[in-house]
């Protein structure tokens, strides 16, 4: 009799255990995959336009860029009028050669890009990860390329 109570308790205790388990994952917040956002232009559009762009290299599968991801969408709809916002799948073929030329070694990777200049910017992830940092140095890139148009309207 009492073992069948002390079995009658484990299986209880397992159901109530699982159960809070079950709700603590359900409270966890979920983020879609980098591609499900669409945000930005095409590369290929963002080259032939005057302003600096900002390149974001992702995988779908990394964690870190489903994270980002609500944090490029507020700095997007911040900056859209002074960069061109561009999302690349570092998996996708279209994008291979890109890819090799800037070397990633992680995800997400955020570059400013800067084909009036030629000039091409790594955003350090502590930095980009906190959008008031990420903020600073977006605006430190617009002074130094306003700096350069000045210059270049001189001449």
């Amino acid at each position: 009799m009492k073992k069948k109570i002390l079995v009658l308790i484990v299986i209880v205790l397992a159901l109530v255990l699982t159960s809070a388990i079950t709700f603590a994952i359900s409270l966890q917040p979920k983020y879609n995959k980098p591609s499900d956002y669409n945000i930005g232009t095409k590369y290929e559009d963002a080259l032939n336009s005057d302003k600096p762009m900002v390149a974001l290299f992702y995988v779908d599968w990394c964690g870190y860029c489903m994270k980002f991801m609500p944090k490029y969408k507020i700095i997007n709809d911040i900056y859209k009028n002074n960069f061109n916002f561009v999302m690349l799948n570092a998996e996708e073929p279209a994008n291979r050669n890109l890819v090799d030329d800037v070397k990633l070694t992680g995800f997400p990777t955020v570059y400013i890009i800067d084909p009036k200049y030629d000039n091409r910017v790594l955003i350090n992830g502590a930095l980009y990860q906190d959008l008031m940092k990420f903020r600073v140095e977006l605006d430190r890139y617009l002074r130094i390329r306003a700096i350069l148009d000045s210059a270049q309207n001189k001449h």
